[in-house]
């Protein structure tokens, strides 16, 4: 299946553009670039001399943003993690000069509906799941290494999969007679071990959302990236997060709302005046933006979207 067959539906498109609020002249980032739908509508609302800075780390994606970026001399695209986007940011003078910064969690439609790509077990496929296929360790070889406990912390941890333990084990005595090596394969041994199926859920999600989550750091990387792009952000700047899980979603709103109350509860009382350094450095903008109904029905992966937007104040 070639990537051009595979199609992507851009989740809260024109929301998450309004919600960077982008001026004509601006610099922008899109951290999580996938197949170009936010950063063709931002390139839409830039002016001749905007800036569009886009990464990602599939290499389908990557092929994608060059030919964007031959079109629009405007836009440039790096394959690197958009927990990378401090350094990146630095070599290009760009520091404190972002006017506005969209992460769009998660994995792609492309990537999901792949079966070469190893994400999903509804169409068998390798187990791979590394979004970059050249860099880091498969599923199938962690699989064929890690400890039961390992194993169980994993989808206990990520999947938040409640009969984790006794999926693991179920695994590692199975690995012992066959390695696993298909996506089917470890999904039907999942399925088995998994003695409570939630009505309208596959048994096997939470356990391959955990392992995905694992292999990728995605959420080591989520932290990493929303420190950096703090940083990288222009007083006034604005910073749209879209994410797909509790997990992702909960380091979000702790971060924007730790950011937004500032450190002052950490000085004495009875200090007339809090130093600059312990006063906030964000602004929460409105409330958590979801999927509309008509966006629902077009496209059901949206159910589970959630945006926070949020204002850099120092």
């Amino acid at each position: 299946m070639t990537d051009s067959t595979l199609r992507h539906i851009t989740v809260l498109l024109d929301e998450a553009v309004e919600g960077l609020a982008v001026r004509a002249g601006g610099c922008y980032l899109d951290g999580t670039f996938g197949r170009g739908g936010h950063s063709r509508l931002i390139l839409q609302k830039l002016g001749p001399d905007g800036r569009l800075l886009g990464f990602d780390k599939d290499p389908l994606a990557i092929a994608t943003g060059e030919a964007l970026a031959a079109e629009d001399g405007r836009f440039v695209v790096v394959q690197r993690s958009f927990a990378e986007l401090g350094e990146e940011v630095a070599v290009r003078g760009l520091v404190g000069k972002v006017a506005g910064i969209l992460l769009d969690l998660g994995v792609s439609s492309p990537q999901l509906d792949d079966p070469e790509r190893g994400f999903s077990f509804l169409n068998d496929g390798p187990l791979d799941m590394r979004m970059n296929p050249a860099v880091g360790v498969s599923a199938a070889d962690w699989i064929a290494t890690a400890a039961e406990d390992e194993i169980a912390r994993v989808l206990k941890d990520y999947g938040e999969e409640r009969f984790a333990k006794r999926m693991a084990r179920a695994v590692v005595q199975r690995r012992e007679q066959q390695p696993f090596t298909r996506t089917a394969d470890l999904a039907q041994v999942l399925t088995v071990a998994n003695p409570a199926w939630e009505k309208g859920k596959n048994p096997a999600t939470r356990a391959f959302q955990g392992i995905r989550i694992y292999i990728n750091n995605e959420l080591g990387d989520l932290e990493r990236g929303l420190d950096a792009a703090l940083e990288a952000l222009e007083v006034g700047g604005r910073l749209v997060v879209i994410s797909f899980h509790s997990l992702e979603d909960r380091i979000v709103k702790q971060f924007m709302k730790r950011q937004a109350k500032g450190e002052a509860d950490k000085l004495p009382r009875d200090l007339p005046i809090i130093p600059k350094a312990f006063e906030p450095r964000l602004k929460l903008i409105g409330k958590p933006v979801f999927a509309g109904e008509a966006e629902l029905k077009a496209n059901p992966r949206s159910r589970s979207a959630v945006m926070r937007i949020a204002e850099k104040l120092r």
